[in-house]
C-alpha cells in the first residue's frame, strides 16, 4: 500500500510535468517494492521525458524481465533503443509487442520508424565511402529525428561537417557530446579534426592524443595524429629553409607537405602560397601564379595569396589580372596600402593600353637622350616611305604608319616634361599635344637637316626623297 501511494504521487507529478519529483516518488515505490514491473516502467517513462535514455533503458529492461507480457515495458524499451540509435534492438522490442497485441498501432508505427533509421544508416555508410558527405549529413539529420540521443549518428554528422569545412557546426556537435561524456574518443577526434582543418595543428594533436588515450585502437585518430605531426614538421622545415634563403630546398619541402593530406584545405592553401612565394623568388613567375591560383581555389578568402598572385601578374605585365586581384583584396580589406596597390595596377593597365613608345623606338625605359636620338635615327630611316616606294600599297601604308609612330615616340621621349608625364601614365593631351596634328616628315627633316646631314626635296605632297650628303 505504501509503494502504491508513492506511485500515485509520482503519477500526479508526472501529469504536472514535474518529472524530477515524479522520478523521486517512483524511486521510493521501487525501493519499497522492488519486484513490481509497472514501477520500473513508470520510472523509465519519466527518465525518457528527462532525456536520460540510457538509464530509462535499464528500467524498461528490468520491467519486462519482471513481466514479459508487460506491453508498455516492451514499448519503452524499444523506444529507448531507437532513441539511442540501436534500431535493430528496437525492432525486436516492437515485434514482441505485436506478438502480444497484434493491433497495437504505436508498435506498428515505431517499427516503421526503426526500419527507416536502418535504411538511413545503410545509405549513409555507402555515401561516406563515396565521400558524399552532404548526403551523409542529410541521412543523419533524418535518422536523428527518430534517434535524438544517438551519439554515433551525431559523431558521424559532425565528422562529415568537418570534412565539408563547416567547422563551427561540427565543433558544436562534438562539444555537446563532450559535455555529457568527456571521455568520448570519437567526439575528441572530431574536435581535433576541426582544429586540424582550421590550421591549429598543435591544438589538434592534443585532442588526437587524448582520444587515443581513451581508445588506443582508434584508427582515425591515429592517422590524423600522424598526418598532423608530419604536416607541422614539413611546413616548419620549409619555412626555415625559406628564411635561410635555400629556396630550392624550401620548394621541395613544401611540395612534400602538400602530398601528406589533400583533405586539409586551409593548411594546403598556405603551403601553395608559400611555394608560390618560393617560385617568385626563383623568378618562376608563371609557376608562382599557378600556386597562388591553387591556394585561392582552396580558400577564396586568402588575402595573402591574392596579393602574391597580383604582384606576379604585375611582374609579367598581366595588368588586367593584377587589377582584378587587387580589387578583390581592397573589397575585403580597405587599407591605404591595398588602395595604393590597386591604384598602381590601374595606372600600369592604362599605360599598357597606350602606344609603347619605348618599344616603338626599341629602347629601354631608362634610355639616355643620346640613345633615344640614335634609336630614332635608325627607326626613322628604316620606315621612311621613300625607302618602300617600290613596295605594294599595303606595305607602303604599314611603313608610313610605323614612320609616323616613330616620330610620335621621339616627340614624346625627347621632351623631358612630356616623357615624365608619359612615364607616370598621365594623359598627354592635357599638355595640348594632339598626336593627330603633327607631321612626321617635319620631325624627320628637323632631325636630319643641316650641313653634313641629309638634303630633302619635295617630290609631291607629303613625300620626300633623300640622299646622303
Amino acid at each position: 500500500r505504501e509503494a502504491e501511494s508513492f506511485k500515485e504521487q509520482g503519477n500526479a507529478y508526472y501529469a504536472k510535468k514535474d518529472y524530477n519529483e515524479a522520478y523521486n516518488y517512483y524511486t521510493k515505490a521501487i525501493d519499497t517494492c522492488p519486484n513490481n514491473a509497472s514501477y520500473y516502467g513508470n520510472r523509465a517513462a519519466t527518465l525518457m521525458m528527462l532525456g536520460r535514455f540510457r538509464e530509462a533503458l535499464g528500467d524498461a529492461q528490468q520491467s519486462v524481465r519482471l513481466d514479459d507480457s508487460f506491453v508498455r515495458g516492451h514499448l519503452r524499451e524499444g523506444k529507448c533503443h531507437l532513441s539511442l540509435g540501436n534500431a535493430m534492438a528496437a525492432s525486436r522490442c516492437f515485434q514482441r509487442v505485436l506478438e502480444l497485441d497484434h493491433k497495437n498501432t504505436q508498435a506498428q508505427q515505431e517499427l516503421k520508424n526503426a526500419t527507416t533509421v536502418l535504411e538511413y544508416e545503410k545509405i549513409a555508410e555507402v555515401d561516406f565511402e563515396k565521400r558524399d558527405f552532404r548526403k551523409v549529413v542529410f541521412c543523419m539529420d533524418r535518422a536523428l529525428e527518430f534517434a535524438p540521443a544517438c551519439h554515433r549518428f551525431k559523431i558521424l554528422k559532425a565528422e562529415c561537417l568537418a570534412l565539408l569545412g563547416r567547422y563551427p557546426e561540427a565543433q558544436s556537435v562534438a562539444s555537446d557530446i563532450l559535455r555529457m561524456d568527456s571521455t568520448n574518443a570519437d567526439a575528441l577526434y572530431v574536435r581535433g579534426l576541426c582544429l586540424y582543418y582550421e590550421d591549429c595543428i598543435e591544438k589538434a594533436v592534443q585532442f588526437f592524443v587524448q582520444a587515443l588515450r581513451m581508445a588506443p585502437d582508434h584508427e582515425k585518430a591515429c592517422l590524423a595524429c600522424r598526418n598532423a605531426k608530419a604536416l607541422k614538421a614539413k611546413k616548419e622545415d620549409g619555412n626555415k629553409a625559406f628564411k635561410e634563403g635555400n629556396y630550392k630546398l624550401a620548394y621541395e619541402l613544401y611540395t612534400e607537405a602538400l602530398g601528406i593530406d589533400p583533405n586539409n584545405i586551409k593548411t594546403n592553401a598556405k603551403l601553395y602560397c608559400n611555394r608560390g612565394t618560393v617560385n617568385s623568388k626563383l623568378r618562376k613567375l608563371e609557376e608562382a601564379i599557378d600556386d597562388c591560383t591553387n591556394a585561392v581555389k582552396l580558400d577564396d578568402t586568402y588575402i595573402k595569396a591574392y596579393l602574391r598572385r597580383a604582384q606576379c601578374y604585375m611582374d609579367t605585365e598581366q595588368y588586367e589580372d593584377a587589377v582584378r586581384d587587387y580589387e578583390k583584396v581592397y573589397q575585403t580589406e580597405k587599407t591605404k596600402e591595398h588602395k595604393q596597390l590597386l591604384k598602381n595596377a590601374q595606372v600600369e593597365l592604362k599605360k599598357s593600353k597606350r602606344k609603347d613608345y619605348y618599344k616603338i623606338l626599341g629602347v629601354d625605359k631608362n634610355a639616355s637622350e643620346d640613345e633615344i636620338k640614335k634609336a630614332y635615327r635608325k627607326r626613322a630611316l628604316m620606315h621612311h616611305p621613300d625607302r618602300h616606294s617600290g613596295a605594294s600599297a599595303e606595305v607602303q601604308k604599314e611603313e608610313e604608319k610605323k614612320f609616323k609612330e616613330v616620330g610620335e615616340a621621339f616627340t614624346i621621349l625627347s621632351d623631358p616634361k612630356k616623357k615624365a608625364r608619359y612615364d607616370s601614365g598621365q594623359d598627354l593631351e592635357e599638355d595640348g599635344l594632339n598626336m593627330g596634328d603633327f607631321d612626321a616628315n617635319n620631325i624627320f627633316k628637323a632631325f636630319f637637316g643641316g650641313p653634313g646631314g641629309f638634303s630633302f626635296e619635295a617630290s609631291g605632297p607629303g613625300n620626300f626623297f633623300f640622299q646622303f650628303g
